[in-house]
């Protein structure tokens, strides 16, 4: 019996379906201690080759993904062949072929997990043969946790770019949006694409709790981001709800369940992957909202509003720059 072999092959075994079960079934655990690990070093190494080039960063999702799946299947093969390493003559090959070499000890616990049943090695009689049971049961559990997790990523992915697509129909940037509410006289017909976006974010945010990867997701197209179009969303909700003149404002209700929305959001992705900038973004400006003939607060009490916003507006503008993206400037022509 060499203790040592199978003390190291439990402990890779113990770590992978901890980290395994943490990431894939634990809805509010995030993502387990090694793949949360894998994740950051993975963005950050691409964040570094690729000078900031979208189409090269929008890997980093799949890269991710594929590496998570990858480390926790070879821990587990890796662990089981330690195991069955763990003590002399515990494998009978069946074919006569000589003795049991490495190789086949690293064959053995590979079609035994991937549950292939070849047969030409078989365990011993007693406790190995529970073992046996025991690999495969794992490798049935990987594989089906493997293809659940990836169907439920995919879905969360589709979801998170629907949500920038849909805002960016109606604007990239905060007075583009407000202005397209703006129907001369009062805002009109917003009411229903908020509620749109709040039940978008409300299913966005979960996702993120449960599917810790979705952050690495990035997108190719700047207006298929969440993280700009969450951005131009909120700015325009702040200039509806402060820098508009009380009684032309929409539904005040409609505005505060949207804004509580986002800050859900932020204070989801807050947790394990944004951290506020070091200084708030650019003021709004009212100026463009008075061109459009749109009613609004003072200077002063506008600038007041957003003063007390500042911890809210850094981290938007660290959701941003997380995922290596402009801040989105209100346009001037």
């Amino acid at each position: 019996m060499n203790l040592i072999y199978l003390a190291l092959g439990v402990i890779l075994l113990v770590g992978a379906v901890i980290d395994l079960l943490w990431t894939t079934l634990w809805v509010e655990g995030g993502a387990g201690p090694l793949t949360s690990r894998l994740m950051v070093w993975t963005w950050r190494l691409l964040q570094q080759i690729s000078a900031q080039n979208s189409r090269l960063l929008s890997l980093s999702g799949p890269l991710t993904f594929v590496l998570g799946l990858s480390v926790w299947l070879l821990l587990l093969w890796i662990g089981w062949t330690l195991v069955f390493a763990g003590a002399e003559n515990i494998l009978i090959d069946t074919l006569n072929r000589g003795p049991v070499s490495w190789t086949d000890r690293i064959y053995f616990a590979g079609y035994t997990f991937f549950t292939l049943g070849i047969g030409d090695f078989a365990p011993r009689e007693g406790i190995w043969q529970l073992i046996t049971i025991l690999a495969t049961g794992s490798g049935l559990l990987f594989v089906t946790l493997s293809v659940t997790y990836t169907l439920s990523v995919l879905d969360a992915v589709t979801q998170k770019r629907a949500f920038a697509a849909n805002v960016s129909g109606f604007g990239t940037h905060s007075e583009e949006i407000v202005r397209t509410a703006w129907n001369g006289e009062k805002f009109q017909g917003l009411d229903v694409p908020l509620n749109t976006f709040v039940t978008q974010l409300t299913v966005l945010t979960e996702n993120h709790k449960a599917y810790p990867v979705l952050h690495y997701f990035h997108s190719a197209q700047a207006d298929r981001s969440p993280a700009v179009e969450i951005v131009a969303l909120d700015e325009a909700l702040t200039l509806i709800r402060f820098g508009v003149s009380e009684k032309h404002r929409p539904n005040e209700i409609v505005v505060r369940t949207a804004r509580k929305s986002i800050e859900n959001y932020l204070e989801t992705l807050h947790e394990s992957f944004v951290d506020p900038a070091d200084s708030p973004p650019p003021p709004l400006d009212l100026c463009l909202l008075r061109e459009a003939d749109i009613p609004t607060v003072s200077d002063e009490e506008f600038e007041t509003s957003l003063d007390e916003m500042k911890k809210r507006r850094r981290l938007l503008l660290g959701l941003v720059e997380s995922d290596v993206r402009q801040w989105p400037t209100q346009r001037t022509e």
